[in-house]
This record gives C-alpha cells, sequence and structure tokens, in this order.
C-alpha cells in the first residue's frame, strides 16, 4: 500500500515551452490523484486549481502559505496541551505576534486566525504591511469569529501579551534586489534577547525556516529555550501528510 511522488519542475513540463497552465493541470489530472503546487505568482495556483479534477494543493505562493500555518497552530496546540481536545474555542485565548515582514506567511496567518478566532498581532514597519484585500476580509471575518486582529509598527508593544512571537525572513524569493534596502528597514524588528525580555516569560517562538541567523533572529534566541521551531519543522511533514490523507 501507500503512494508516490512525482517531482516536476518548470523544465520537466511542457510549461518552459510556452504550454498554458490550465492545459498542464488538465493533463495531470489525467495521470495523478493530486497536486502540490509551489508558484511564485499566487494566479498561477488559482489557474491549476481552477482547471484540474483533482485536489490541488497550496505548497506556498506569493501571496499565501496555508500549509505552513495549518502546521504552526497544531505545533501550538501541541505545546499548548490542548491537542487532545483541539477547536476554535481553545484556541481562542492565544495570542500570535508575526514580526517582520507582512508576506505570504503573515496574510495565511491572518485567514488561520480570523477563522479560529485567534489573536493576532502583526508587527511591520512602515509600508510592509500585508496584502490590504486580505486584512480586510480577515478583519470581516473576525468579527464573525471573534478574532482580534491589528497591525503594529512598534514591535515591543507588539510582544507584551504575546503567547507566540513569529518572525520570517525579510528579503522572500524574488525580492533579492531590496535585500540591502530591507536589512536597514527591518533591523528594529530582529527577534533577540532584548525584545524577548519584553514578553511573557513563556513565550514560544516560531520561524518557518530557513532561517538567516543575525538578521531577522539571533542565534540566542533560535537555539535558546523559549524555540520551538525544529518542533515545528517536524510537524510540518506530520501536517502535510494528514492533508493529503484528508482530500484524497
Amino acid at each position: 500500500g501507500g503512494g508516490y511522488a512525482l517531482f516536476l519542475n518548470a523544465q520537466d513540463l511542457q510549461l518552459s515551452r510556452g504550454e498554458e497552465i490550465g492545459d498542464t493541470a488538465k493533463t495531470l489530472s489525467r495521470y495523478v490523484d493530486g497536486i502540490v503546487v509551489r508558484a511564485y505568482q499566487h494566479q498561477d495556483v488559482v489557474e491549476l486549481a481552477k482547471e484540474s479534477t483533482i485536489p490541488v494543493i497550496n505548497g506556498l505562493s506569493d501571496l499565501l502559505h496555508p500549509c505552513q500555518v495549518l502546521a504552526d497552530i497544531f505545533t501550538i496546540a501541541e505545546k499548548k496541551g490542548i491537542l487532545s481536545r483541539l477547536s476554535a474555542k481553545e484556541l481562542s485565548g492565544i495570542e500570535v505576534t508575526f514580526v517582520g515582514d507582512g508576506n505570504n506567511v503573515a496574510n495565511s496567518w491572518i485567514n488561520g486566525t480570523a477563522s479560529l478566532g485567534m489573536k493576532l498581532v502583526i508587527s511591520t514597519p512602515p509600508g510592509y504591511e500585508p496584502d490590504k484585500k486580505i486584512l480586510g476580509e480577515g478583519l470581516k471575518l473576525a468579527k464573525a469569529t471573534g478574532a482580534d486582529i491589528r497591525v503594529s509598527h512598534e514591535p515591543e508593544e507588539a510582544v507584551e501579551k504575546a503567547d507566540v512571537i513569529y518572525t520570517d525572513v525579510w528579503v522572500s524569493m524574488g525580492m533579492e534586489k531590496e535585500r540591502e534596502k530591507r536589512l536597514k528597514v527591518f533591523k528594529p524588528y530582529q527577534i533577540n534577547g532584548r525584545l524577548i525580555d519584553k514578553a511573557k516569560k513563556d513565550v514560544l517562538v516560531m520561524h518557518c525556516l530557513p532561517a538567516h541567523r543575525g538578521e531577522e533572529i539571533t542565534d540566542e534566541v533560535l537555539d535558546g529555550p523559549n524555540s520551538i521551531v525544529f518542533d515545528q519543522a517536524e510537524n510540518r511533514l506530520h501536517v502535510q501528510k494528514a492533508i493529503l490523507e484528508f482530500l484524497m
């Protein structure tokens, strides 16, 4: 029993020769039972899903990273001892503070916390906030679920009540030309010992990896007692298996 996986990059497919994404989707739907896609452009994921007759899982796009946040919420529940009775009610009192770039992971955190009635603070430099449309929809949904979502530009204030402090790289895929500028702008948003001291003693620290040590997070914190980063990395595997089982 069991299944097996094929890895196909653009060069392995007719996409590299100009085939429409929709035609690739229709063809792959005849060959496999599901597609996990990583794409620079979110619209490519949407197009693939629209034209496929099989489940399509967003493994990462420039707009969203839902599989990551599902694994993150599972990890938080595990560390808080509520896995056996996991529900939106149990999660509702937990406050997550995302510090750094309002990127695809931050956008998915808005979707996740809004759906589950959790508390979320996103602390970014001005001009680097999450996607406006996703934030707007998240705030609307939050009214129905009791979630509390806000954006802050003051990292020290943002972490004061946090149960979880979360960060990600400052320079995402495709942004390499902005690297020097971003390193300067984001420096006050580094997760370091000084920032952790402003939070609760038992605050959990998370990062979706790979980490750029010394940039968005210091060695002291990543390898320190509050870090659950490598448990989080392990749970990506288990939660992705659960997603496949759920959809197949």
